[in-house]
């Protein structure tokens, strides 16, 4: 064998053996990745004990609601939330915000919706208002109490 093959060969053995060493760089990549999720899907269920840091965004328009809320120690209007975070009061910057939070209602995480656009937060026990269903009607609709024979128009 003339030293070119001998070097030829070499070569070609230490190709294979970065080959090799990639792919388990490649493979322990992946399984340090499979463990970061595992920890982040850890830390969103947690033992109820999570931190609202870990869900929230800090310095988010959310995370200052929540803020903003806790200070008030009652529920807030969505106009009086916008105020506080500095916003402009206008039908977009409501629906983004009403947006961003109801998301988090409906999983029945951190808000609760005690009142139509209004804000508050499971910590604190703000939950729905007693008899404040509007999908059904007072309870004297419809009773005949003081009728009078004068047309009211």
């Amino acid at each position: 064998m003339s030293e070119r093959a001998i070097i030829e060969d070499r070569v070609k053995r230490k190709l294979a053996e970065i080959q090799s060493l990639e792919r388990k760089i490649e493979s322990a990549r992946t399984y340090l990745q499979a463990l970061s999720d595992v920890l982040r899907a850890i830390d969103k269920v947690g033992d109820g004990e999570s931190s609202q840091e870990t869900i929230m965004r800090k310095g988010s328009a959310v995370a200052r609601a929540r803020e903003f809320i806790l200070e008030a120690g009652v529920p807030v209007h969505i106009d009086d939330l916008l105020t506080q975070l500095g916003r402009e009061v206008t039908r977009e910057a409501k629906s983004s915000l009403t947006s961003s939070i109801a998301a988090y209602v409906r999983r029945q995480e951190i808000f609760t919706r005690p009142a139509p656009n209004t804000f508050g937060l499971i910590e604190l026990g703000h939950h729905k208002l007693e008899n404040n269903d509007s999908s059904s009607p007072p309870d004297n609709f419809g009773e005949l109490d003081d009728i009078s024979d004068e047309i009211p128009f």
